[in-house]
């Protein structure tokens, strides 16, 4: 028997609509800067965050690990209509979960990578345990993504966690008439 997770899914859920919100301002503060040739630190950092995202969600549905290259992307507004169908896909996903779901052991590809930068094997991770960690390394590198836009000149946006919840846990605002509901 699988001992039950200490993390639910109504809380993964709210955070993930945290993250899609927290990274729609984000991008609108990235497109301040232009559509021209990216910043190659702003672009690899984005890539990053995105690609990261979708190799865990791959790896909860079973899906093969394809990922884009940064120069596939000559342009931020192409990452980020590849990074965007993500999000709503992880809903979708955390939606069909259950609670008993969040304590099933998930097997990462690169945990072999990991073993050898710690002289040991990963402890056993669940679930529940991954898709935490999905919006705690989203936070991490959107933080680099706000300082790389303050050094480009651009007032970063305010995204913490508390600000989102004081201001009523809005939507991602995407913009435009494409905008994705982050609930």
């Amino acid at each position: 028997m699988t001992p039950e997770s200490a993390i639910s899914t109504s809380l993964l859920r709210e955070l993930f609509a945290h993250m899609e919100w927290a990274e729609s301002l984000v991008w609108k503060a990235v497109h301040t800067l232009g559509d021209g040739e990216p910043d190659g630190q702003l672009r690899d950092r984005l890539l990053h965050i995105h690609v990261v995202q979708r190799a865990f969600l791959n790896v909860w549905s079973g899906q093969p690990m394809k990922f884009p290259e940064a120069d596939e992307f000559p342009r931020l507004a192409g990452l980020e209509a590849w990074a965007r169908p993500y999000y709503a896909e992880a809903r979708q996903h955390l939606e069909r979960l259950d609670t008993a779901q969040l304590s099933l052991p998930v097997e990462l590809p690169w945990a072999a990578e990991l073993a050898k930068r710690f002289g040991r094997d990963p402890e056993r991770v669940t679930l529940a345990e991954t898709a935490f960690q999905v919006t705690s390394h989203s936070t991490y590198h959107r933080g680099q993504v706000n300082t790389r836009l303050r050094e480009l000149g651009v007032v970063p946006p305010l995204v913490d966690y508390i600000a989102w919840l004081w201001i009523g846990r809005p939507a991602a605002e995407w913009g435009g008439n494409d905008r994705q509901a982050a609930r």
